[in-house]
């Protein structure tokens, strides 16, 4: 089934997540409240932040309604929203580490023992740099 194009509305809100969810000390609280529930003061100490950190980044992580709170006593526990939450954080961090691994494999080597970028044709320019005529040297812009 084909979903419909993305409202103005939706395209903000979806904007909006991806923004707060591209901030390290956010991404790690994520993690941490995908763990387990905690109060202000345990997220401190595990992430090693200020409580006053933690709580600035928490009201606009509620306020984004990517973290829910519970009330106990005097003490508030915050955890992950829903699953919608913890799975976008999950395909995320999935998608992260193929990338990594992707990454560390060896290069293949071809017959002569060179690596496949070194078997790419060079161009020269005029000029002695080895820019081509578009601009482009072995995919980098120069």
């Amino acid at each position: 089934m084909r979903r419909q194009p993305l409202s103005d509305a939706s395209a903000a809100a979806l904007a909006e997540t991806f923004r707060a969810l591209g901030d390290l000390t956010r991404v790690r609280m994520l993690d941490a409240l995908a763990r387990s529930e905690l109060c202000v003061q345990d997220l401190a100490a595990r992430l090693h932040l200020t409580e006053s950190a933690v709580s600035h980044q928490l009201r606009l992580l509620r306020n984004m309604r990517l973290v829910r709170t519970r009330r106990d006593g005097r003490l508030v526990f915050y955890a992950l929203d829903d699953q919608h939450i913890v799975g976008l954080f999950e395909q995320g961090l999935e998608h992260v580490e193929e990338r990594e691994a992707r990454e560390s494999l060896p290069r293949r080597r071809s017959e002569d023992g060179r690596g496949a970028e070194a078997r790419l044709p060079r161009r020269s320019s005029e000029n002695g740099t080895g820019a081509t005529a578009g601009g482009y040297r072995r995919g980098r812009r120069s």
